[in-house]
């Protein structure tokens, strides 16, 4: 086993927003991560992420803070709407400290990636359009065989690859093993629409389970729009869009407020997203050599709005627990999960209500959960409000050490560092 002196090749899989914050952390404790992604570049696109609680005090320990203020999307709070736009329920932002269901400081999930990959892209490799096909452990290693690149061989793996993480099917085995669908599916775009939402995040719910979102974009004229609904696993081919859309249609066609003007514009947004909701729950975080973070390990869904604190404290926390030991991954991985677990266990804990609140069936109860938005300043419901926005502060972040250790420019890795007889694979950064 190498020590931190000669460095340790690390895989990570997926860069998203846990794979290079941790790719971050690891080239400046020593190690050497090589970050590898299904698409051919750093994702577009998304909805607004939370950065809360010790989220937000590992993006202040990276120096990233005030970049990421710079680009934080301005929200006046969540109002809920009828179906002719009125108002039935609000919650402003600055209510319940900055930390209610829109926080006081949100960013694009698009911006967040493009300011990490920007953070490493000058001396972490990148390896973009592959993605992971095998992992095979022995002794003193992993060997990892990709779909494009040639096969190398890296002392750890970790994964960093979301809800369907490649890497725990390939390491741990069947996604159903330990993926616990909530029976909702949500659909993401970037709506092109003269829709004025003066500052709010407008939900409006229908009956039978449907809920149609829009909140501001980061650019003047950019409406960030969602369609959820509740529903058992779809059949429909994940990568056939047109098929995602056409379901879509077929259930907020006609059903009130904007749904018709948002399903226009969906059709002609180009990071169009339709996914299952669910959370992951694993006995342990690291088999061997492989290890998860993000929501790969311990997925919580987008209701409880810590999806993005989860991935940049397992991040810190993974790679600084690695240099503490020395490279050891066997005491590393444990002294990660110890820290991790507890706090990842409270964050799976959904709002009151969970997806039944989010998506009622019915208009009795579409009324009831307006009502309970307007009550949610007023005792006893104000406590579990301040108790669900606790939560993402709810774990100790170590100092470790005082200020990072100078990064060396990475030198050309050769047919000794990768452990093949191909040289170095093909490489995007920068």
């Amino acid at each position: 086993m190498k020590n931190t002196e000669t460095s340790l090749d690390i895989l990570v899989s997926g860069a998203g927003i846990a794979g290079p914050a941790l790719a971050y952390w690891l080239r400046r404790k020593g190690f050497r991560p090589v970050v590898v992604e299904r698409a051919p570049a750093p994702r577009p696109g998304g909805q607004t992420v939370d950065l809360r609680g010790a989220g937000r005090t590992v993006i202040e320990r990276m120096g990233l803070l005030e970049r990421v203020r710079e680009l934080a999307v301005d929200q006046r709070g969540i109002a809920l709407v009828d179906r002719r736009g009125r108002h039935t329920a609000r919650l402003p932002t600055e209510l319940f400290g900055g930390e209610g269901i829109v926080s006081d400081l949100e960013i694009l999930r698009g911006d967040l990636a493009d300011l990490l990959y920007e953070a490493t892209a000058d001396e972490v490799e990148y390896l973009f359009d592959d993605t992971l096909t095998a992992l095979h452990q022995d002794a003193d290693g992993v060997h990892a065989v990709f779909e494009n690149a040639p096969p190398r061989r890296f002392d750890l793996v970790v994964g960093a690859d979301g809800l369907h993480s490649t890497t725990r099917r390939l390491a741990f085995g069947p996604e159903r093993d330990f993926v616990t669908p909530l029976d909702c599916h949500t659909a993401w775009f970037t709506a092109r629409t003269a829709l004025d939402l003066d500052g709010w995040f407008l939900m409006y719910n229908a009956p039978g389970g449907l809920v149609v979102s829009a909140r501001p974009g980061r650019l003047p004229g950019e409406v960030k729009a969602a369609f959820a609904f509740r529903s058992g696993p779809l059949t429909h081919d994940r990568r056939d869009r047109a098929a995602q859309q056409r379901l879509l249609t077929e259930r907020f066609a006609g059903r009130g407020w904007e749904s018709d003007r948002l399903l226009a514009a969906m059709a002609e947004a180009d990071d169009f997203h339709l996914d299952s909701m669910g959370q992951v729950r694993l006995d342990s975080h690291s088999r061997g050599r492989v290890a998860l973070i993000g929501d790969a390990a311990c997925c919580p869904t987008p209701l409880t709005g810590l999806g993005t604190s989860l991935a940049l404290v397992g991040a810190y926390l993974l790679a600084h627990e690695l240099a503490a030991a020395g490279g050891d991954h066997t005491t590393a991985y444990a002294a990660y999960q110890r820290q991790m677990r507890p706090y990842a266990a409270k964050a799976q804990q959904l709002p009151p209500g969970g997806v039944a609140g989010y998506a009622p069936t019915s208009a009795a109860v579409i009324r009831l959960r307006a009502a309970s938005m307007r009550w949610m300043t007023r005792r006893p419901l104000r406590r579990l409000m301040e108790a669900q926005a606790a939560k993402a502060s709810e774990v100790a972040l170590p100092a470790y050490d005082a200020a990072p250790a100078p990064v060396p420019a990475p030198g050309p890795r050769t047919d000794a560092d990768t452990g093949t007889g191909t040289g170095t694979a093909p490489v995007s950064v920068g």
